[in-house]
């Protein structure tokens, strides 16, 4: 890798100072588990490295009034671990706990979950976001794209969303707390992707000298029924082919309102609001739950070689919606 600068910063004030303009002045380490492989295959090279683990103020999970808190700092293993995330938000947990490995789930964090880079092998291997060659013209629809878009995917942008985390937490309605220079915002968090257009743009709308402190589940969040399902090809360290999220507030046995949004089948956490209208009013059954995944994938256009995601997607749908009714 490149050689860098590093800074170890204890407040967040500190952390701010360090982060430059650009994108390729500074990057945040928390656990690293992505960003250190990036920096050795040379995909990035950041001047700077600045290391806020030690900024308490980014640590820490609190929970009141059926909502919460999370620290982006706090790890996936601690987030899977907790009692709380654990009874009140199933899902949650689940998803923290499926991460393959722990090495990964207690190095990793939520916010770097939340901000790893897409698993695109075209983009790991140089050929940047929108994958192309030097004369500009895109590799991924003639060439190996098993594991690329189903959705979103009519260009430029064809690689996956990869956060493990992002679509369960935008089914509960979370939104992030991002602070820069000129001070803290609050954001829904299914803003924070979007597909670039151009191969300048990142897949986040973080500026480059913001950083994402936390994560905010609303109150009464806790209210929502949730569960999630993961397709992949071996349980070892992998990432899925495919997940469901869902959130169902429930009724009497009748679902009142339902959140679904899928993973790993889009450059950005993909909605299935067609899901979403076929479940409410409905029981949970096996066929309401299969008539909601046929839905959740109407419209996908799968490439020349990921077709097989669209069958995945459905399933994951219906099994997550079956295990949110037992939850």
């Amino acid at each position: 890798m490149e050689s860098f600068a590093y800074a170890r910063p204890t407040t967040q004030a500190e952390a701010l100072g360090h982060l430059g303009a650009r994108y390729e002045d500074a990057a945040i380490l928390a656990g690293g588990t992505d960003l250190l492989s990036l920096m050795k295959n040379y995909v990035v090279s950041p001047k700077r490295l600045v290391d806020i683990r030690g900024v308490k103020e980014f640590g820490g999970i609190t929970w009141s009034n059926g909502g919460g808190r999370i620290g982006a700092t706090v790890t996936l293993q601690e987030l899977a671990d907790d009692p709380g995330a654990q009874k009140s938000f199933p899902g949650l947990a689940a998803a923290a706990a499926a991460v393959p490995s722990m090495q990964i789930r207690n190095m990793g964090t939520v916010g770097g979950d939340l901000l790893q880079r897409p698993r695109c092998w075209y983009f790991r291997n140089g050929f940047g976001l929108l994958a192309r060659d030097a004369k500009g013209q895109p590799l991924v629809p003639g060439g190996d794209n098993r594991y690329h878009a189903i959705f979103g995917n009519s260009g430029p942008s064809y690689f996956v969303s990869p956060s493990s985390l992002a679509p369960i937490l935008i089914a509960l309605g979370a939104s992030l707390e991002i602070t820069g220079e000129k001070g803290t915002r609050k954001v829904e968090l299914h803003t924070l992707y979007r597909a670039p257009r151009t191969q300048s743009e990142r897949e986040f709308t973080l500026a480059s000298n913001e950083i994402v402190t936390a994560i905010v589940l609303p109150e009464g969040a806790a209210n929502w029924k949730t569960a999630i399902y993961e397709v992949r090809e071996k349980q070892a360290l992998d990432w899925p082919l495919a997940t469901a999220a869902v959130a169902l507030r429930v009724d009497g046995g009748t679902v009142h309102e339902a959140r679904v949004v899928l993973g790993h089948v889009a450059p950005v956490p993909w909605p299935a609001p067609n899901a979403e209208r076929a479940l409410a009013g409905k029981s949970i059954t096996e066929e309401s739950a299969a008539k909601a995944g046929a839905e959740a994938v109407h419209g996908a256009h799968p490439l020349s070689g990921n077709k097989y995601k669209v069958q995945l997607a459905r399933v994951a749908v219906k099994r997550a919606i079956l295990a949110a009714g037992r939850a």
